[in-house]
């Protein structure tokens, strides 16, 4: 993408999403709040940011792998989506899978923004949908091995 994206930081210029890594996908958002994710529960994080996409984008929230693997710590309607004409601050909701809380602080990184482009479809009500190989085989249907 590039197109700049404007961001409004609520609270704090650290708060600005940053790529850790020339090449990263993913920029990192971060914590505005001190708070506690409590054992096997889940709670909506503030990030301190709103932005502005350009229409024909949309931002996906992902979780931070390490967080995941370490703490149990994953975001709960992953991926998140912000609409291009959403301007409200960013809120992730994080969940953790652990029986441990899980304590975070202002500026901690808590998940990761990805901005990529979107098709519209146009859907079309027909009578029949065309054949398949795979057909209207769903959950499971390539097995195990």
């Amino acid at each position: 993408m590039s197109e700049s994206v404007d961001v409004l930081v609520v609270c704090d210029e650290r708060m600005l999403p940053h790529y850790a890594h020339p090449g990263d996908a993913g920029a990192d958002l971060r914590s505005a709040e001190d708070a506690t994710i409590p054992a096997h529960g889940r709670l909506l994080v503030a990030t301190g940011v709103a932005i502005a996409l350009p229409d024909g984008y949309v931002g996906l929230v992902h979780p931070r792998s390490g967080l995941a693997l370490k703490h149990g710590i994953t975001v709960l309607n992953s991926p998140g989506t912000i609409d291009a004409g959403y301007r409200g601050e960013i809120k992730v909701t994080l969940q953790n899978t652990s029986p441990i809380d899980f304590q975070i602080a202002v500026g901690d990184r808590i998940a990761q923004l990805l901005i990529q482009q979107v098709s519209r479809a146009r859907f079309v009500p027909v009578l029949h949908l065309p054949e398949s190989h795979r057909g209207d085989d769903g959950f499971g249907s390539t097995g195990k091995k």
